[in-house]
């Protein structure tokens, strides 16, 4: 039943239960008559993520915020909401609920659920909490920060952000290491929602729109976050390919992804799995699977640089 939390998790986040609490701790019946929710009902969810640290109660029995549900209000600089808006969205929640399907053939459950692709449909018109862009912006921002400060760039190179969404990857990146200058490639549609604004500097960075399974710009260091494991290793190979002939003499190749460890401990790599699973037909991989995948785009992987988060850096050279 463990299904239960985010499904309650993503109830708050709908609600805008910590916005209403940004100003002090209320009531139930205050927070009932501005979300406009049954007190009953809105007790009950309350108890449950009460007993997960999300939100506390006081000795006056009003509801307060926490370190955590500060993470659900919209205006926090690294605001979950949208990421958890993206996980619970039944894009993914249905999928993982149907993995025997994806188990049983070579469609993933997603498409034999809904008759397309996923990003087919986080293409179409959906509200922006529901938005993958949206959703992978607020992912990126807590999780990204430990890989960034873990490696060391190189000075005044080119960094190339492969599908790189809004650019939070990116920005981060240039913001931490003011000597570089960044390409955030992405589809046209997409880089219209892009963040390298904020960065004060555009001089030291550029969108180009393309393909990458066509080709990518040239460029000195490739960034790929979270994108080998949508695909398959001949279509994933591909990309990396693409970023090998546009490469640089003396460029790297520095893939963004949960290395999944080679043994039966929990990790959430594992978890993260099941969720490509039932959507993409991808997979996470191992150290030995990115080696082998690298190899086969032309490339050598010289070491995996690990983190404080779940996400560790794979860096590759030219073979």
């Amino acid at each position: 039943m463990a299904y239960t939390y985010p499904a309650a998790l993503r109830a708050a986040a709908i609600l805008g239960i910590s916005d209403h609490l940004a100003s002090g701790p209320k009531t139930l019946q205050e927070i009932a008559q501005v979300t406009g929710t049954d007190g009953q009902k809105l007790y009950r969810l309350l108890r449950l993520l009460v007993t997960r640290g999300v939100f506390r109660k006081d000795d006056q029995d009003r509801y307060a915020q926490t370190p955590t549900s500060e993470l659900l209000r919209k205006d926090d600089p690294l605001s979950a909401r949208n990421a958890i808006m993206m996980i619970t969205s039944k894009a993914l929640w249905v999928s993982c609920g149907e993995l025997a399907t994806s188990l049983r053939g070579e469609a993933v459950s997603f498409e034999e659920i809904f008759g397309k692709s996923v990003w087919e449909h986080w293409g179409s018109d959906l509200p922006p909490e529901e938005s993958f862009h949206s959703g992978m912006a607020s992912m990126s921002q807590p999780e990204i920060q430990s890989p960034v400060r873990s490696y060391d760039f190189p000075k005044g190179r080119t960094v190339v952000d492969v599908g790189g969404g809004y650019g939070s990857l990116l920005l981060l990146v240039l913001q931490q290491n003011p000597d570089l200058r960044g390409i955030l490639y992405d589809q046209e549609h997409v880089l219209a929602g892009h963040k390298l604004g904020e960065l004060g500097a555009d001089d030291r960075w550029e969108t180009v729109a393309g393909d990458f399974f066509k080709e990518c710009p040239p460029g000195d260091i490739y960034l790929l976050k979270y994108i080998t494991h949508d695909w398959d290793d001949e279509r994933a190979s591909l990309i990396l390919r693409n970023c090998r002939r546009a490469m640089n003499p003396g460029g790297r190749v520095l893939v963004f992804d949960a290395v999944v460890p080679p043994n039966d401990e929990p990790h959430l790599s594992k978890l993260m799995d099941m969720i490509v699973m039932g959507i993409y037909p991808g997979r996470e991989r191992t150290q030995a699977d990115f080696r082998k995948l690298l190899a086969d785009a032309g490339l050598r992987m010289t070491r995996v640089v690990a983190s404080d988060s779940y996400i560790s850096i794979v860096e590759a050279v030219a073979a």
